[in-house]
């Protein structure tokens, strides 16, 4: 999609926005005139990918900080407004798969696995959203947060994602931003959520490779018949920040290639007289 200036002149924090998802919008908003701040567990500067942003001739930055930790979100949005000038968009990207720590089935999942996942992707958001609340708050400012969420959030699929720990930390990003939605909209403070389906992204490499969930997606992501790409999740996340959504907030928004509406059950094969019963 051609550039429309929609975010001149917006200071913007991304993290989690060194890789998938996040560099997408990343991109897509320098594009659209933003001043950029990419953050992850390390700068993203060894990624090609990176690079080229960072010596586009845009104002953009990339910075180290783990979120799990108070004072490494705190100094994150500092630091965001010193090379800035300020703040007006929070976009939370950053999350983990528990996989390899623990999380899995309710039965299951390990007190150690459920403690990392909600640290990775619940915790993390709670640090960065409090920090940018507390800035806007201080300044008396509007501002703009938008947090990644997750589809089996809304429409669980055991059979393939079977996730206690992951699907409970991306219910909870739900909660809060509904929350702070409704506790800051009379400060001009605008919180929405982004829920995506199955994207190709370095993170969701052993479930994009499965034959078997691949056929699945067939009929569960409908629009695509496969995995969505960081672009779709990044073309929404330009429309919420930007003035065009200045009268939306609380909102859950899925892009799923249609999750969410699919039954994940493959067509029907019709016959002369229509679908088979």
């Amino acid at each position: 999609m051609a550039a429309t200036g929609r975010l001149i002149g917006r200071r913007c924090l991304i993290v989690g926005g060194t890789s998938g998802i996040g560099l997408a919008a990343a991109k897509r908003f320098v594009a659209e005139g933003a001043s950029v701040v990419i953050a992850g567990l390390d700068d993203g500067r060894s990624s090609p990918d990176v690079q080229d942003l960072l010596t586009a001739g845009a104002t953009v930055h990339a910075l180290a900080a783990d979120a799990r930790n108070p004072q490494q979100a705190e100094w994150l949005l500092a630091e965001t407004v010193a090379r800035l000038g300020g703040l007006d968009v929070l976009y939370h990207v950053a999350g983990a798969s528990g996989r390899r720590c623990g999380d899995g089935s309710l039965h299951e999942c390990t007190d150690a696995g459920w403690s990392a996942t909600l640290a990775s992707n619940l915790l993390t958001v709670f640090h960065t959203n409090r920090a940018a609340v507390r800035y806007f708050l201080g300044r008396r400012q509007p501002g703009v947060i938008l947090n990644v969420a997750s589809v089996l959030a809304l429409a669980p699929a055991p059979g393939w994602f079977d996730t206690a720990a992951y699907t409970a930390a991306k219910g909870g990003v739900i909660a809060l931003s509904r929350l702070a939605a409704a506790r800051y909209a009379r400060d001009g403070i605008r919180v929405n959520v982004l829920c995506p389906g199955l994207m190709d992204t370095p993170m969701s490499q052993r479930a994009v490779r499965d034959p078997a969930i691949r056929r699945y997606l067939e009929a569960r992501q409908p629009l695509t018949r496969g995995p969505g790409r960081p672009e779709d999740c990044a073309e929404a996340a330009v429309f919420l920040c930007s003035d065009a959504a200045r009268w939306i907030t609380g909102a859950v928004v899925p892009v799923d290639g249609g999750w969410c509406v699919a039954d994940g059950v493959p067509p029907i094969a019709a016959g002369p007289e229509g679908p088979a019963a």
